[in-house]
């Protein structure tokens, strides 16, 4: 799916009167009665002679937020509708960039069906509000015969101030661009385990390459054998669908820092020998999360022309069950000439991430920023919504800070010392499970931080909740790929573009 068609009015007057909209959207702010209009709705209130809050109390609104509450317009307006969006209690009055961005979710997906729609809160964040448009109107139909309404096709925005369209358009532009790489990540999240394979996902990433100007590089089975990718080979030894190890590479312009990003990429987990119960099991096509979340990551700071290099480390497998498949005591020979033992054939990403993360280190990055679906003790510490980050501390604070001011949210986890020792092997240099179920999440952080390069800031993003809602939609996340952490990585590059 791609974005809607957005464009920018000065103000909310002429927005009015040339926008060809079909549908206006306000938004509400939830008040201690009755619901309040949100700055910026001025003028179609006063369309409606001052009685708009009113008439939306009647209709049962109250302003809390999502709320979705539709009026005809009765002629009063160019457009047929009015959709007022709630955006909850303002904060010592003010309303955040997350309330704007879910609120603009919610809307998003209501306008499924309508052509054009106005969207008029304009004191409001502009970025916030697109973003969340275009991806509350997100939905993925490719293998639907009847894929209902389609998303709304165009809307138009009205700048928070005049007087900064070229910084209002910059704004626009830059969003939409977040969005877009956003919904690259979901749609091949989306994609069912049958078409979306090592060799397929590597063939997409080079299409993705080859249309923003990426360098691109694939490994496959072959030469992963020739250069000791101990760990990939083993976790996809038991699929008929070999693995790849695929790298994406931008150069911008002034290019200062240098940025590594490795995202797992077990494009169906079936947890291999040690496996997965089959309640739910078809949850694992999101298990390339990770992966998807780099491309896009890599994508998107090329449109951006962020100077910075960027390379994405993409490590791609199968874990399936069969006779060629790794077994539980098997000793692989990691990337780099660290061995590991396996004790359980489910805790195959971080084996995958361990080539790519020191193969990723040969290029001397300042940063490496690793994201993966690793842990379901992520989901019980922390939950669905929430990522766990380890890594360097001072690093692990930053992209943890940064996750939690765009929305996307992320906490900093330690990496306790006590456990490191669990990890060790009577065979082996380590290995890949402690052997008991304590500390899982922190575990696999100390792991994956014996196959970073010594010095690099690095941080470990576990989205294993986050990157895929088997939950009904909510905010601007419908139900299954999420894109999580795109917009963190974004945010976070951009950060390190500004100040190194």
């Amino acid at each position: 799916m791609t974005v809607p068609k957005f464009a920018l009015y000065e103000n909310t007057e002429t927005a009015l009167g040339k926008s060809r909209a079909e549908v206006v959207v306000i938004g509400t702010l939830q008040g201690e009665k009755a619901p309040v209009l949100a700055p910026g709705a001025e003028a179609v209130d006063a369309a409606f002679d001052g009685k708009l809050a009113g008439l939306l109390a009647t209709l049962g609104a109250s302003g809390k937020a999502e709320e979705i509450v539709k009026l005809p317009s009765l002629g009063k307006l160019g457009a047929d509708v009015v959709l007022a969006v709630g955006l909850g209690k303002a904060v010592d009055g003010t309303v955040t960039p997350e309330q704007v961005r879910r609120a603009a979710g919610a809307a998003g997906r209501a306008l499924a069906g309508t052509a054009r729609a106005l969207f008029v809160p304009s004191t409001l964040d502009l970025q916030a509000a697109v973003e969340g448009l275009a991806l509350g109107a997100y939905k993925f139909t490719e293998y639907k015969s009847e894929p209902g309404d389609a998303p709304v096709s165009a809307v138009d925005f009205v700048q928070p101030a005049e007087g900064q369209s070229r910084a209002h358009k910059a704004t626009l532009k830059a969003a939409t661009a977040i969005a877009e790489s956003v919904i690259i990540a979901r749609d091949l999240i989306n994609t069912p385990p049958n078409d979306l394979f090592p060799a397929s996902f590597a063939e997409r990433a080079k299409k993705l390459a080859e249309a923003n100007d990426l360098e691109y590089e694939v490994l496959d089975e072959k030469a992963l054998k020739r250069k000791g990718f101990g760990g990939i080979l083993g976790v996809g030894g038991g699929s008929s669908r070999p693995p790849r190890l695929v790298r994406v590479s931008y150069k911008g312009p002034k290019a200062g820092k240098k940025v590594a990003l490795v995202g797992k990429g077990i494009t169906f987990d079936s947890g291999g020998i040690s496996i997965k119960p089959a309640a739910n099991m078809d949850n694992m096509t999101s298990d390339m999360s990770g992966a998807a979340a780099v491309l896009a990551s890599v994508v998107l700071a090329a449109k951006l022309k962020y100077p910075l290099e960027v390379t994405a480390h993409i490590p791609l497998a199968e874990n399936l069950p069969s006779g060629s498949s790794y077994r539980p005591g098997d000793v692989l020979s990691m990337y780099g000439g660290k061995t590991v033992e396996v004790l359980n054939t489910d805790a195959e990403g971080r084996l995958v991430l361990a080539d790519a993360m020191v193969r990723a280190a040969e290029e001397d990055p300042d940063y490496l920023i690793e994201t993966s679906t690793l842990t379901g003790a992520q989901v019980v510490a922390l939950g669905n919504r929430t990522a766990g980050i380890m890594g360097s501390e001072e690093f692990r604070d930053r992209v943890a800070g940064i996750a939690q001011a765009t929305g996307e949210g992320g906490w900093p986890m330690p990496l306790p010392e006590e456990l490191r020792a669990d990890l060790d092997s009577k065979l082996a240099d380590l290995a890949n499970v402690t052997g008991h179920r304590w500390g899982g999440m922190l575990a696999a952080g100390l792991f994956l931080r014996e196959f970073v390069a010594d010095g690099l800031p690095w941080a470990h993003i576990d989205i294993a909740g986050p990157a895929y809602n088997t939950g009904g939609a909510w905010g601007y996340t419908g139900k299954g790929g999420t894109g999580v952490p795109v917009r963190t990585i974004a945010a976070v590059l951009a950060d390190i573009a500004a100040n190194g």
